[in-house]
């Protein structure tokens, strides 16, 4: 199984927003769509970076309230690890484990295509799982 077949199931609808907007006005966003990142785009829809729930709080840690106001493009993850419609449940795993990180944009011929979460993954690698296990049981079963 691969990303692909996770975004044919979720969609490619990817929250975004400007580096420019403030963190309260993304936060207000994460809250409204019950998400836990947004991805940042600048012009042409290339993707400067990504803002987690976790990002807000640091900033908030190390500025108090007025971390409100900044832009998030001053708070945002700039390296932002990415990956491919072919890579696969078990790649995605590894990376996200490696990096500690929950949210991985996915990028075609350089267009933000959609999004996934480590809950995504581990999702639908139960559901390979299951299958497997199904199959094991209907081959012993008639074997």
């Amino acid at each position: 199984m691969n990303v692909a077949s996770i975004l044919k199931v979720k969609g490619k609808s990817v929250a975004t927003a400007r580096p420019d907007e403030t963190v309260e006005a993304v936060a207000q966003k994460l809250a409204a769509r019950k998400i836990g990142a947004i991805v940042i785009v600048g012009d042409g829809g290339h993707v400067n970076g990504i803002i987690s729930e976790r990002d807000i709080i640091r900033a908030i840690s190390s500025n108090g309230a007025s971390a409100l106001t900044l832009p998030v493009g001053d708070i945002m993850t700039k390296n932002v690890m990415s990956c491919h419609e072919a890579s696969t449940l078990e790649q995605m795993m590894a990376v996200m484990t490696q990096g500690r990180f929950r949210h991985v944009p996915v990028i075609e011929d350089g267009s933000l295509v959609g999004i996934i979460s480590i809950g995504d993954v581990v999702k639908h690698h139960i559901a390979e799982v299951e299958m497997e296990v199904t199959a094991m049981r209907d081959y012993l079963a008639t074997g």
